[in-house]
């Protein structure tokens, strides 16, 4: 008769070895998210019909640390705080004037928002009908949905970017928050750049 073999005596070893492993997949997946990439979801129809509410987007945070951002990025940072109420700086700038915000407050906001960038330091922007003037050229956005009549259609006026930051606007331009009427964003505010979209299934792919 064949002995039965001797059961080792209970360990704790596998215990703490698998804690291990589940504090290095924890750790391995904050630093991605603070180091690396960063998943976001659309909040608002600002970025409409580029995002869609809900959808889900992955956040490049390495490029921001070696290159500027560039016209037509999508970023995700924080904005100047008061943006929820469209605060300008400059109070005769933003908001029901002829010419948009070029100075933001000197703090940011503890919220993230997600717009693209429509022009950057030293541009000159005007906005008409929706579009934007970039250096005294109106561009064609195909890919905007288009604005009503109204006063976020239309800052005649040009203003310059300051040394250091971007201008952001949502492509939903009747219905999106953006630096209209809060003004440029700097450099240190800014997260990242969002470079692919992975829910919903049917939206899969890269920006």
């Amino acid at each position: 008769m064949t002995p039965k073999p001797k059961r080792e005596p209970w360990s704790g070893a596998w215990f703490l070895e698998l804690a291990i492993i589940i504090v290095v997949a924890l750790g391995l997946a904050l630093g991605i998210q603070q180091f690396l990439i960063k998943p976001y979801r659309i909040p608002s129809e600002s970025m409409e019909p580029t995002l869609d509410v809900g959808q889900r987007v992955l956040v490049s945070r390495i490029g921001n640390r070696f290159g500027d951002p560039k016209v037509g990025d999508i970023l995700v940072f924080h904005p100047p705080k008061g943006a929820e109420t469209d605060t300008c700086a400059d109070s005769e700038a933003g908001q029901g004037t002829k010419r948009p915000c070029d100075s933001p407050t000197g703090k940011a906001a503890s919220v993230n928002y997600i717009k693209r960038v429509v022009a950057g330091p030293g541009d000159t922007i005007a906005i008409r009908g929706g579009h934007v003037v970039l250096n005294g050229k109106l561009q064609k956005e195909s890919f905007i949905r288009p604005c009503q009549i109204g006063s976020a259609c239309d800052f005649p006026t040009a203003v310059t970017i300051p040394a250091g930051h971007w201008f952001m606007m949502g492509d939903n331009r009747g219905e999106s928050d953006d630096s209209r009427f809060w003004g440029p964003v700097p450099r240190k505010w800014i997260i990242g750049g969002a470079f692919a979209t992975y829910w919903p299934p049917k939206r899969i792919g890269l920006l």
